[in-house]
C-alpha cells in the first residue's frame, strides 16, 4: 500500500548541526498523464513543515475541493497542453500565494536548444567534432531553480591506454528554459576522455549559488574569457615514444621492449583545481592540484612516474576521479582522486570567501598508510555516511575513507567498473556497498560482491574467472525485501541477501535505474529506453522510447543526467539529441499515492547526483531503503541556504 499523508513523515533525531543544502522552488512541471489529462507534479522539500498542503489552479480555477495533503502530483482529466498551471501552499488551512506556475507541455519532455560548437583539426591534420555528453545540475543563480551544466567531448577523445591528439574539453551552462549562459573552454593542456575531466557543481561557500570545481591548466579560458596560466604554453607530448612495464596500450619492439606511444599525452606542466563562478563561468581561484604527478617536478621522467604511479606515461597516473562530501557535517568539501590501479590519492578541499583551502590528502603509498589500500579503486567512487557520525565519507572502489581522509576500511576485491551505495537491505542496519570486479586472480575469483559499507565486511559474493564488467543493484521484484542484485558474469538474479531466484534470469539492462512509474519500485534505464521489470514473466517492458534521442559513452550507454531535478520525488532523464542540437528532459506521466522529500535534498541520493558525471557513471541510491514495503524514512535534517539579499 502506497502510505502518502505527510504526517507519516517522521522527524529526525536531532544532531549537532543541520546540512547546508540548495533552496528549491516547487519545481513545478505539467506534462501528459498516461491515462489522459495533464499531470501536475511539484516538490516537497526538506525544509517544508509536516503538514502543508496545496492547492491547483489551471487558468485560475481551482481544481481540488480539498487541500492536497498526500501526493505531490495531481491529474487533471480536463487538462490540455498550453493550460497554465499554477500552485499555492496552504498552512493550517490558509492558502498563501503562488509558489509555482507553468504552461502545460505537450508531450512528456522538455526540450534545451545547444549551443554546439565548431570542430577543429589537431596538429596531426585530424579534424574532429562534439557531442553533448555528460551533465551535472547546480543553482547557479539562486532562484530556486536548476541550471544544466554540460560537458562537450571532441569527437577524437581517448582513453587513457591510447595516444593521440584530442580536442579541447568544453562546459556549457544552460537554463531549463532559456540560452546558454556561459562557455568554459579547458584548453589543449586537458585532455579529453572518459577519465580526465570530473567537474563539481555545488554550492561550496554556502552563497545560496553553486560554483564548479574541475582540474584545470595553462590555457584554460574561464566564462569570462580570462586565460588561466600561460596562454601559449603547449605540454602534449609530440610523436615519440617511452618504455613501459604496462600491458595496457603497450607495443612490443622485435628486441622484446614494450613501448608506450606519448602523441597526444600530457605528461608534464601545470595542473591547477579551479572554482568557476555559476553565474558567470569566471574563474574564482586556483590552487596547485593535489596529488601532483611528481611531488617536486613539473616535467617527471619516465622513471619517475613508472615509480610513483606504475607507468611512465599517464595511464595510471590520469585516471581522476571527483565528488563532494559534507566531511563536518555541515558544509560540502570538494573530492578529487588520482589514482586507483595502484598507487591511490584522494585530496579534499574547502571552498569559503572566494579561497580554495586543502583539508587533508590520503595516500596509499604515503608511510603509516596500512596495506591493502592501494589497487582499490573503480571507474567511479561513493559518497555517504557510512558509520552514522553525521559526516560523509569517501567509498573508494573497494576501499572507504573517513571524513578525516584516513582509512577506515578495505575489502581488498581490487578494481571494478560498477559502485552501488544506499540502504540497500531494509532488514540490516546502515548501508550496504555492491560492485563487480575485474581482477579475479587477484581476489580468489570474486565477480560481484555485496559489503557492509560501515565496515567493509563481505556479505556474500558470486565467482568469476574473469572481468565482471557490469553489474546493479535495484528493488524490482516485490517478493523478496530489499534490493535484488545482478551482474554481467551470471544470468542469475540475485536478492539482497545473496540467494538466487529460481526460475528467472536476470534483466539484460544493467546500466542505469530510474524511479519512473507510481510505485517504489526502480525501472531500469538504458540506452534511450526506460523498462519495467515483469517479475512474474521474467520480461522488461518498454515504458519509455525516447525516439530521435541517445545515450553518451558507447557502449556505458548513459544517460546525460537522470536526476529528481523538477517535479516530484520521481526522476527526470536527460538525453542528447542525435545531431547534438538540444537536450530533452523526460518527466513522468504516471501519478503516484506516495509523498517524498525531494530526492535532491537526502544527502547520498545529493551527492550521487553530482559525482554521476565521474569516469564510467553509475546511478544515484539514496541514504533510505527506497523500495517495495519501505517505511516512511525520516525528514533529512537540512537547512536550505538562500541568495543572501
Amino acid at each position: 500500500m502506497l502510505a502518502s499523508a505527510a504526517a507519516s513523515l517522521l522527524a529526525l533525531p536531532a544532531l549537532a548541526a543541520p546540512r547546508q543544502v540548495e533552496h528549491l522552488d516547487r519545481g513545478l512541471v505539467a506534462a501528459p498523464a498516461i491515462d489522459g489529462g495533464v499531470l501536475v507534479a511539484w516538490r516537497y522539500t526538506g525544509e517544508d513543515a509536516l503538514g502543508l498542503a496545496f492547492n491547483v489552479y489551471r487558468d485560475g480555477k481551482k481544481l481540488n475541493a480539498k487541500p492536497l495533503a498526500f501526493a505531490t502530483n495531481f491529474v487533471d482529466k480536463a487538462g490540455v497542453a498550453g493550460a497554465r498551471y499554477t500552485l499555492k501552499a496552504v498552512t493550517k488551512g490558509k492558502e498563501g500565494p503562488v509558489e509555482g506556475e507553468t504552461i502545460a507541455l505537450k508531450d512528456g519532455f522538455l526540450t534545451i536548444p545547444l549551443d554546439k560548437p565548431k570542430g577543429g583539426v589537431t596538429p596531426d591534420g585530424v579534424a574532429y567534432e562534439y557531442t553533448a555528453n555528460d551533465a551535472s545540475v547546480g543553482d547557479l543563480d539562486g532562484d530556486g531553480r536548476y541550471e544544466i551544466v554540460l560537458k562537450w567531448d571532441p569527437t577524437n577523445s581517448k582513453d587513457n591506454a591510447f595516444s593521440g591528439y584530442t580536442g579541447p574539453v568544453l562546459l556549457d551552462a544552460y537554463p531549463l528554459d532559456g540560452k546558454r549562459l556561459w562557455r568554459i573552454d579547458l584548453g589543449r593542456n586537458i585532455r579529453a576522455g572518459a577519465h580526465y575531466t570530473q567537474f563539481q557543481v555545488f554550492d561550496f561557500d554556502g552563497d545560496g549559488r553553486a560554483e564548479i570545481a574541475v582540474r584545470t591548466s595553462d590555457g584554460t579560458v574561464d566564462g569570462a574569457g580570462k586565460v588561466l596560466g600561460d596562454a601559449n604554453a603547449d605540454w602534449r607530448e609530440g610523436p615519440e615514444e617511452r618504455p613501459t612495464n604496462d600491458r595496457t596500450g603497450a607495443e612490443i619492439k622485435p628486441d622484446g621492449t614494450k613501448v608506450a606511444k606519448l602523441t597526444g599525452r600530457i605528461l608534464k606542466g601545470p595542473e591547477f583545481l579551479t572554482v568557476f563562478d555559476g553565474r558567470t563561468g569566471a574563474a574564482l581561484d586556483s590552487v596547485p592540484f593535489s596529488a601532483p604527478r611528481a611531488p617536486d617536478t613539473d616535467a617527471p621522467s619516465a622513471e619517475q612516474m613508472t615509480k610513483l604511479w606504475g607507468d611512465g606515461y599517464a595511464n595510471r597516473s590520469d585516471r581522476f576521479l571527483a565528488g563532494t562530501a559534507y566531511l563536518d557535517g555541515e558544509h560540502p568539501s570538494i573530492i578529487m582522486g588520482r589514482g586507483y590501479y595502484a598507487r591511490t590519492t584522494v585530496s579534499a578541499w574547502d571552498f569559503r570567501n572566494g579561497k580554495i583551502t586543502q583539508r587533508w590528502l590520503f595516500d596509499s603509498a604515503a608511510p603509516g598508510v596500512p596495506e591493502g589500500f592501494g589497487g582499490q579503486g573503480n571507474h567511479q567512487l561513493s559518497i555517504g555516511d557510512v558509520n552514522g557520525d553525521g559526516r560523509d565519507e569517501i567509498v573508494y572502489g573497494s576501499m572507504a575513507l573517513d571524513a578525516d581522509g584516513k582509512p577506515l576500511w578495505t575489502a581488498k576485491l581490487y578494481h571494478g567498473d560498477a559502485l552501488h551505495l544506499g540502504d540497500l537491505d531494509p532488514e540490516r542496519p546502515g548501508l550496504e556497498r555492491f560492485g563487480v570486479n575485474e581482477s579475479p586472480k587477484m581476489n580468489g575469483g570474486i565477480g560481484s560482491a555485496m559489503v557492509d559499507a560501515k565496515t567493509g565486511e563481505v556479505l556474500w559474493t558470486t565467482p568469476t574467472e574473469s572481468d565482471t564488467g557490469r553489474g546493479v543493484a535495484f528493488d524490482i521484484d516485490p517478493r523478496f525485501p530489499g534490493a535484488e542484485a545482478w551482474a554481467s558474469n551470471s544470468s542469475t538474479l540475485y536478492t539482497v541477501k545473496g540467494k538466487p531466484i529460481e526460475g528467472v534470469k536476470h534483466p539484460p539492462q544493467m546500466n542505469f535505474g530510474v524511479w519512473w512509474d507510481g510505485d517504489e519500485l526502480r525501472e531500469l534505464l538504458d540506452r534511450n529506453k526506460i523498462f519495467k521489470w515483469d517479475w512474474l514473466k521474467g520480461e522488461s517492458k518498454v515504458l519509455l522510447n525516447a525516439e530521435g534521442m541517445t545515450s553518451n559513452n558507447g557502449t556505458k550507454a548513459t544517460p546525460t543526467l537522470s536526476a529528481d531535478i523538477l517535479g516530484d520525488w520521481r526522476e527526470e532523464v536527460i538525453l542528447r539529441s542525435e545531431d547534438n542540437t538540444f537536450l530533452r528532459i523526460y518527466v513522468t506521466p504516471y501519478p503516484t499515492d506516495r509523498r517524498l522529500v525531494s530526492l535532491m535534498h537526502d544527502p547520498v541520493y545529493r551527492a550521487g547526483v553530482a559525482w554521476q558525471n565521474t569516469a564510467y557513471n553509475q546511478p544515484p541510491h539514496t541514504s533510505f531503503y527506497l523500495g517495495h514495503g519501505m517505511k516512511n524514512p525520516a525528514r533529512p535534517n537540512v537547512v536550505a541556504v538562500k541568495v543572501k539579499p
